[in-house]
């Protein structure tokens, strides 16, 4: 599979490099973060990796004063397994290499909520590159660059707790998962087994 970077035009409809927030010390934070080296751990919110300037830059001007968290996604992973949209962009911050395999939700059957993979491009974010990954694209856990991965996530408040609305299980709303958080998945990843609509098509990418 053809490998791109963040930093080409083939990014621009999936998401734009942020240059404007200074992300030395957060990615310093990063490093004492747990890294499994054979599995991905996620955890939304940590007040320490929170505790740095960069968070008021993050919550006022890249989210226009809205409430965010920061987190982080990190670990090894070789697989698209699953892709999620939120109603809101995303921010990342590569603390190493790190692959993104993205996709369009505007390519997801409305009806049957199929999508085929083969419409998914990879792209390498290097290390220390901060992009904001905008709300109508598909993606998932990083995938490896050379080993595992560090990855900060940065969220509106709130966002991949616990479900607690009461929605009805019909329409998009089977595709809720947690707050904020729309998933589809891969049949050979058994997520059907967690409720999980397995609607993705064709290859479940390996890199």
């Amino acid at each position: 599979m053809k490998i791109q970077n963040v930093h080409d035009e083939a990014f621009r409809p999936y998401g734009k490099v942020i240059t404007t927030v200074d992300c030395k010390e957060l990615c310093e934070k990063m490093q004492n973060t747990e890294c499994p080296g054979d599995h991905t751990i996620y955890v939304a919110s940590d007040p320490d990796v929170e505790n740095v300037d960069s968070f008021a830059a993050f919550r006022d001007e890249v989210y226009g004063g809205m409430p965010i968290q920061i987190g982080y996604c990190n670990g090894s992973n070789h697989k698209l397994n699953g892709l999620e949209y939120h109603r809101d962009s995303e921010v990342n911050v590569a603390v190493t290499d790190m692959i993104l395999l993205l996709g369009r939700e505007q390519d997801i059957d409305p009806e049957t909520f199929a999508y085929d993979s083969s419409k998914v491009e990879a792209f390498l974010v290097p290390a220390g590159t901060c992009i904001e990954v905008y709300a109508t694209t598909l993606h998932f856990a990083p995938c490896n660059a050379g080993g595992p991965f560090r990855c900060v996530v940065v969220l509106p408040r709130g966002t991949n707790e616990k479900l607690t609305a009461n929605v009805k299980r019909e329409g998009e709303n089977r595709l809720l998962t947690a707050v904020n958080k729309w998933l589809i998945a891969h049949p050979e990843t058994g997520m059907d087994k967690m409720g999980v609509v397995c609607s993705i098509q064709g290859e479940n990418i390996t890199l």
